[in-house]
């Protein structure tokens, strides 16, 4: 049989292409075979160290109870500790992505460590899933490779704001919040609900967030018919001692945002400092379903702790590592198509409730308006009204909410019309 010279050209094209193929599988079996990267950026030293070690226990709890392994693949966590600022925070992503090579970051927890990180997460196209609630990362200046299942800093106090104007009939408040970016998104965000309801701030106070002492805003407090307070770390525990002893808890009520009475921290508060303040948070201990049932179970089995937004929020950051890589068939290579599965998982139970996320990444969920009580000699958040749905745009034309200023320290937001 003659063999052409375009015959042979064919066979040995093909066969170079089935070679090429098979070492392109060969290749990708092996990607395949290795593990799936998960980086950590949380806090584990300094005032925040509190929250940032729930985190931690929170995706901790998730990867043990699936023997580290989703989707077929098996998960490495390496976890970082930024210190609580953000050149910690810079130096240790940058550690994570440029050397230990992760294919997800999980964090950071504050706001104002991820608005210092977002370009250089842009930049190497890093799918991200933060706890910090810094608004325009979502919103203004959206970060495309951001998912959020916490909330944006303002997210929780938009119903703190409608409950407080139309159930407890508030008119005038004051505000007090640590100095810093999630502290300006509390107050902003409540501001533009109350206002928009009729209700007022009337003064809005700013405490570094190593303030061991509050006396020099306590005597501050006087007029209007309560108090808005959205401390975090330690803070709310010192905030409320000193607020009871200035003999001002019988005179205006405490109100708090979503750090104010975490369910983890109520076990450092009094009954006599901290009994009867209304609270907002998208995760609740007490919450009634199948998967905060199992959830909580497993934090005091596994930690002898029960957990808070910080932990609850960490654990449903796996729930949606392990969905969206269904959806991948574990793949991670195409970092565009992995954030997009991210952003399409929809649960109808969490720890949390049902949510899913908007097309900005962010978070829509319930959030939980709490008292805290006194049950059985222990305080515990009892929720009084469920806020469903709640997205980061309440209420608002989302158009009209996107072409007002971002919320600062001492700027007054637009009042703009709600709905529903």
């Amino acid at each position: 049989m003659r063999i052409t010279r375009k015959t042979a050209v064919k066979t040995f094209a093909a066969a170079a292409a089935g070679t090429a193929a098979q070492a392109l599988g060969f290749s990708i079996a092996r990607a395949q075979a290795e593990p799936i990267k998960i980086g950590l950026l949380t806090i584990l030293t300094g005032p925040l160290a509190f929250g940032g070690i729930q985190c931690r226990q929170g995706i901790e709890l998730f990867l043990k109870e699936k023997n580290y392994t989703l989707a077929g693949r098996k998960i490495e966590l390496l976890v970082a500790d930024t210190g609580g600022n953000p050149a910690g925070a810079k130096t240790k992503a940058q550690e994570l992505i440029e050397r230990d090579r992760v294919d997800f970051i999980i964090g950071p927890f504050a706001a104002f460590e991820i608005l210092a990180i977002s370009d250089y997460l842009i930049q190497h196209k890093m799918p991200t899933m933060a706890m910090a609630g810094a608004i325009d990362l979502t919103a203004r200046t959206p970060n495309p490779f951001l998912i959020r299942a916490s909330a944006t800093s303002a997210q929780a106090m938009y119903p703190l704001a409608d409950y407080a104007a139309k159930v407890m009939k508030l008119k005038n408040v004051t505000t007090i919040c640590d100095d810093f970016a999630f502290g300006y998104e509390q107050v902003g965000g409540f501001q533009q609900v109350f206002a928009g309801d009729g209700g007022r701030v009337i003064k809005k106070l700013w405490s570094p967030l190593a303030t061991p002492d509050y006396t020099p805003y306590l005597v501050q407090i006087q007029g209007g018919d309560g108090v808005v307070q959205g401390l975090t770390g330690s803070n709310p525990v010192k905030f409320m001692q000193q607020y009871a002893s200035y003999g001002l808890k019988g005179k205006y009520p405490v109100l708090g945002g979503e750090t104010a009475a975490d369910d983890a921290l109520l076990k450092s508060f009094t009954a006599e400092d901290a009994v009867g303040m209304i609270n907002s948070c998208p995760y609740s201990l007490t919450y009634n379903s199948p998967s905060n049932k199992r959830f909580v179970a497993a934090m005091q089995r596994t930690y002898d702790d029960v957990p808070g937004l910080n932990a609850a929020t960490y654990y449903i950051y796996g729930m949606c590592v392990e969905e969206a890589l269904k959806k991948t068939g574990g793949r991670v290579d195409d970092k565009t198509a992995l954030v997009k599965a991210l952003r399409s998982v929809s649960l109808a139970d969490s720890p949390r409730g049902p949510f899913h996320f908007d097309e900005y990444g962010n978070i829509v969920g319930n959030i939980f308006i709490r008292r805290i009580d006194r049950v059985n000699g222990k305080l515990v958040n009892t929720i009084v009204k469920t806020y469903p749905n709640v997205s980061q745009f309440w209420t608002f034309d989302p158009k009209q909410y996107l072409a007002t200023p971002p919320y600062t320290r001492d700027a007054n937001p637009p009042i703009l019309a709600q709905h529903g």
